[in-house]
């Protein structure tokens, strides 16, 4: 069984700055891509950043220059290091590892606030 947990959200003010991490309770080489999504409240889920077995990695536009991915194979733990932060990219973000196979998997969410 497969579990993903998040940690780091919080409050922060704008221009500040947070980092999430999601450790898998398996290696993570298992997986084909790794990445962040997030939903903010009456909007869809969308994708933040993802990283792929080739170590090729994508960014929302929204997110560019601001946010970066990484990942740790020895503690099979990925972040998200989010910096100057928007009142906008307020949301719930979650960890979502995916097999070469398409199966997926969800961290529990942890909710980033960005506000004054």
């Amino acid at each position: 069984q497969v579990q993903l947990v998040e940690s780091g959200g919080g409050l922060v003010q704008p221009g500040g700055s947070l980092r999430l991490s999601c450790a898998a309770s398996v290696s993570i080489f298992s997986f084909n891509a790794v990445g962040w999504y997030r939903q903010a409240p009456g909007k869809p889920r969308e994708l933040v950043a993802a990283i792929r077995s080739g170590a090729s990695t994508n960014y929302a536009d929204s997110v560019k220059g601001r946010f970066t991915i990484s990942r740790d194979n020895a503690k099979n733990t990925v972040y998200l290091q989010m910096n100057s932060l928007k009142p906008e990219d307020t949301a719930v973000y979650y960890c979502n590892f995916a097999t070469i196979l398409g199966r997926e998997y969800w961290g529990q969410g942890t909710q980033v606030t960005v506000s004054s």
